[in-house]
């Protein structure tokens, strides 16, 4: 009997062999699909992340350009105001001549009513000496 314990233990110690073999390259092809899961996973995080920070890159580049423009288009307005104002300053400087020009002519037309009437008023004495 102690020949078949022995065949029997003989079989048994290369089943569990067998077992922990088993187990070990199954552990092993686990770790590596483990490994590779987790490469995937950081290569993917570090797409999204490049792929985030191109966004946000293109965002502040696309705004960057736009204060640039409107920077610009605020100068050509300004400069265009202050073109306006001076034109502006320069039609009234010419409408407050024409205003002055005209209260002369009506301060002279004035004048020359009053000379009228004081020659007709002289005109009218000297007929009135000749007559009597």
């Amino acid at each position: 009997m102690e020949g078949a314990a022995e065949t029997m233990g003989g079989k048994l110690e290369a089943a569990l062999l067998h077992i922990m073999q088993r187990h070990h390259h199954e552990s092993l092809r686990q770790r590596k699909n483990t490994e590779r899961a987790k490469m995937d996973a950081v290569r993917s995080a570090t797409r999204v992340a490049d792929l985030l920070v191109a966004t946000v890159d293109g965002g502040v580049q696309e705004l960057y350009i736009n204060e640039k423009r409107i920077e610009l288009e605020a100068r050509a307005l300004l400069a265009t105001i202050a073109r306006y104002r001076k034109q502006t300053d320069q039609w009234l400087a010419a409408t407050n001549a024409i205003n002055s020009v005209l209260k002369e002519i009506g301060d002279f037309e004035n004048w020359m009513k009053v000379m009228d009437f004081d020659c007709k008023s002289i005109n009218a004495a000297i007929r009135n000496i000749h007559q009597s």
